[in-house]
C-alpha cells in the first residue's frame, strides 16, 4: 500500500517568524535553573527504593565467586545484545548483571497498563529474520517485547548466565591481576577479564523533587514500578477496578503518560493529568501483522526496512525511495519527497535545511490542530498544544490520549507556569495555588537519560587504572576511541549514545556497538592480551575528529524546551542524546568495517 504525504498547511499559511518567537517564549517560561537537580533517584521514604522489584520475588542465593572471561552490566537489549555477539564469537566465559529479575531491560520494568513500543516493532525488535520471530502488529504490547527478549538469551545459550536482582556495587581495575573486580550487593566478587557497560538509557527512575513528598499519605509509585495490588488489574488484564472511588493524579504526559492516561481514565474516579510540556500525539494506526505481506518479505528485509527508518526519520529518502513506516516519526521526511519529486529536489545543504525547517513547522501545526479537533474543552485543549519543533522530544501516536479529556473525570492541571507541581501535603498536592486532595500518586517522570553518568548507572564506585574514577574521568562528557572504549579504564567497553553513529533505531545501534565490542574481546583473546585499551593519542585524534564533524545543532537546541532530550535545558550538554558522527551512520559504520577488516587493532594498545 502506498504511503501518501499527509494534509498539512502550505509554507505560505505558516507564519516562520512568529513560530520561532512562540517557541522561545514557552521554552523559556519553562526553564528551571536547578536544572537536573529537579529531579531525584527513588531512594526510599515515601517511594520505594528504585531496585525494589514488584513484579518478581528475590530468590535468596548463595554469593558468587568466579573468573570470567566478560560481565555484561545490564539485560536489557544492550546487554542481551552484547552477550549474543560475544556467543557469536565463540566467548562463553560471560555473565550478565542486572538489578531486574528477568531479561529485558526497561520492558522488564515498565508493566504499566497500556505499555507498547512507540515506533515500529519490525524494526525495533532486532534479530527478526535470525530467530523467525514476527511481532504480532505494528506497535508490539510490552509483554510480547519482555517475551521476545527471554526468548533471544534462551535461542542464543546465555539465559541460565545471568545473576538478576543483583546491583553491582563497585567496579575496580586491578593491575596486579589485569582484572576487573566487581562486587555487588548479593555479596559476589566477580574477576573479569572485561567489562561491557550496556545498562542503557532508561533504566534509572527519577522523581521531581517536589518539596513535601514525605508528607504525602495516599499511596506513590513510579510508573516503572506499577502497583497492580493498589489499582487492580494485572499487566495481562488492565482492567484498574481498585480506582473507581479513588482521586488519582499522574505526573508528566510524555510517552509512558499517553499510553497510561486512557485507562486510568477509564477507571479511575476522578483523575489529574500533571503536565509541564505537552508531547506531540499523532494517530495511531496498529492493525495485525498481515501474514500474506509476512510471508511475501524476502532476505534482509529487516536491515533494508531499518535502513529506510533511519533515512526518514534522521536523514531523508533517496529519490523515488518510498516510505515503508508511514507514521509519525517519518512523516516530515515523506512530506518533503513528495514535494521535491513534485518541484524539483534542493541543490545545496542549505537549500534543503530551510525547507526541513518550514516542513517541520507545517507539520506541527497540523499536530496541533489535531488536539483542538479531538479535545472538547478550548482552554485545555489549547493546554495540550505542543509549541516546539518536531524532535524536541519524542513523537508520539495514541488514538485514545486527547479523547480521554472528554471525559468528566479527567483534568488538566497545566503547570507550565510553576514550572511544575509546587508541594505536596498529607493529602494531596499543590499546583497553581490550589491544593488538590488524591488518594494516589503515579510519577510517569522518566528515567535519567542525559543526566550525569553516576545518577544514570547507579554504580557508587567505578575505577579504572591507578584508581582514578569514570565520573570524574567523563565529569564534562565522554572521551572516547569508536565510542566504545576510554583510555585509562583497560578491557572496560561502553554501549549507549556515546560519541558514536546514531541509528534512529536504538536496538541497530546496541546490537553494532555490541559487535565491535565482540570483535576487539575474541581478538585480544586469540592473542594471548590481557590488556586491551586505545592509546591516548588514539583516544584524542578520535575525539578531534568526533568534534569537528558535529553538526551544530545549537540553533535547534535553543528551541527546545526542557527535557530528557537536553539534560533539562542545558545548551551542548555532555550527555546530549543526538551527539553523532556527522557523515552520518552508514559513514560511522563503513569507517568501524574497515578498521576491523585490518585486523591489527590500530590504535588499541595490548599487553600480556
Amino acid at each position: 500500500m502506498t504511503c501518501k504525504p499527509t494534509i498539512i498547511p502550505s509554507p505560505e499559511d505558516v507564519d516562520t517568524a512568529a513560530l520561532r518567537e512562540k517557541y522561545h517564549l514557552e521554552r523559556e517560561r519553562r526553564l528551571r535553573s536547578e536544572g537536573q537537580a529537579q529531579y531525584v533517584r527513588p531512594s526510599g521514604g515515601a517511594v520505594a527504593d528504585y531496585a525494589a522489584d514488584p513484579h518478581m520475588p528475590v530468590t535468596p542465593r548463595e554469593p558468587v565467586f568466579e573468573d570470567l572471561d566478560v560481565v555484561v552490566v545490564g539485560a536489557g537489549f544492550g546487554g542481551i545484545l552484547a552477550a549474543h555477539h560475544l556467543a557469536k564469537q565463540g566467548v562463553s566465559g560471560f555473565r550478565n548483571i542486572d538489578t531486574a529479575g528477568d531479561f529485558g531491560g526497561v520492558w522488564y520494568w515498565n508493566r504499566y497498563p497500556g505499555i507498547q513500543c512507540d515506533n515500529d516493532a519490525y524494526c525495533y525488535l532486532p534479530l527478526l529474520e535470525e530467530t523467525g520471530f514476527m511481532p504480532s502488529k505494528k506497535f508490539s504490547d510490552g509483554a510480547e517485547i519482555q517475551a521476545y527478549c527471554r526468548m533471544l538469551a534462551e535461542k542464543y545459550g546465555f539465559a541460565d548466565k545471568a545473576l538478576f536482582h543483583t546491583q553491582i556495587t563497585a567496579l575496580r581495575w586491578d593491575a596486579a591481576s589485569k582484572r576487573w573486580l566487581v562486587e555487588t550487593n548479593r555479596g559476589d566478587k566477580l574477576r573479569a577479564r572485561f567489562v561491557i557497560m550496556a545498562a542503557g538509557v532508561l533504566n534509572m527512575p527519577k522523581l521531581p523533587a517536589i518539596p513535601g513528598i514525605d508528607s504525602f499519605r495516599g499511596k506513590l509509585f513510579h510508573s516503572a514500578r506499577w502497583d497492580y495490588a493498589y489499582t487492580g488489574g494485572a499487566y495481562d488484564d488492565p482492567m484498574l477496578r481498585k480506582l473507581a472511588d479513588k482521586r488519582v493524579a499522574i505526573v508528566g504526559t510524555g510517552a509512558t503518560a499517553i499510553q497510561a492516561v486512557p485507562h486510568l481514565a477509564r477507571y479511575a474516579g476522578c483523575l489529574f493529568v500533571i503536565q509541564r510540556t505537552p508531547s506531540t500525539v499523532d494517530e495511531r494506526p496498529n492493525p495485525p501483522t498481515d501474514s500474506e505481506w509476512a510471508q511475501s518479505l524476502k532476505p534482509g528485509w529487516q536491515q533494508q526496512r531499518m535502513a529506510n527508518f533511519h533515512r526518514a526519520a534522521m536523514e531523508m529518502f533517496a529519490p523515488g525511495e518510498p516510505d515503508l513506516i508511514c507514521d509519525i516519526w517519518t512523516e516530515i521526511a515523506r512530506n518533503m519527497a513528495a514535494e521535491f519529486d513534485a518541484r524539483g529536489w534542493p541543490e545545496t545543504p542549505e537549500a534543503f535545511m530551510a525547507q526541513r525547517e518550514n516542513m517541520d513547522y507545517r507539520v506541527m501545526e497540523r499536530l496541533r490542530a489535531r488536539v483542538a479537533e479531538m479535545v472538547e474543552d478550548p482552554a485545555t485543549a489549547e493546554a495540550l498544544k505542543p509549541w516546539y519543533r518536531h524532535l524536541c522530544k519524542r513523537p508520539l501516536s495514541s488514538d485514545d490520549f486527547y479523547p480521554a479529556f472528554n471525559r468528566s473525570n479527567v483534568e488538566l492541571i497545566d503547570v507550565s507556569a510553576t514550572k511544575g507541581v509546587e508541594r505536596m501535603t498529607e493529602r494531596g498536592f499543590v499546583a497553581n495555588g490550589i491544593e488538590y486532595p488524591v488518594d494516589c500518586m503515579i510519577f510517569a517522570s522518566g528515567f535519567e537519560v542525559t543526566s550525569d553518568l553516576e545518577r544514570r548507572w547507579g554504580i557508587d564506585t567505578v575505577e579504572g587504572r591507578d584508581g582514578v574514577s569514570i565520573y570524574d574521568h567523563w565529569r564534562h562528557g565522554p572521551l572516547t576511541f569508536h565510542g566504545t572504549m576510554t583510555h585509562g579504564f583497560p578491557n572496560q567497553f561502553y554501549i549507549g549514545y556515546i560519541q558514536g553513529g546514531l541509528n534512529a533505531s536504538v536496538t541497530e545501534q546496541f546490537g553494532r556497538q555490541g559487535e565491535h565490542i565482540a570483535h576487539i574481546v575474541r581478538h585480544a583473546l586469540d592473542r594471548g592480551a590481557s590488556v586491551v585499551e586505545p592509546a591516548r593519542e588514539a583516544m584524542d585524534e578520535y575525539v578531534r575528529v568526533f568534534n569537528e564533524g558535529q553538526i551544530d545543532m545549537s540553533e535547534y537546541q535553543m528551541s527546545c524546551p526542557p527535557g530528557y532530550f537536553n539534560n533539562e535545558g542545558e545548551l551542548n550538554a555532555p550527555w546530549a542524546l543526538f551527539r553523532s558522527w556527522g557523515q552520518g551512520w552508514d559513514a560511522f559504520q563503513a569507517m568501524l568495517a574497515e578498521w576491523r577488516a585490518k585486523g591489527d587493532l590500530e590504535g588499541m594498545e595490548l599487553s600480556q
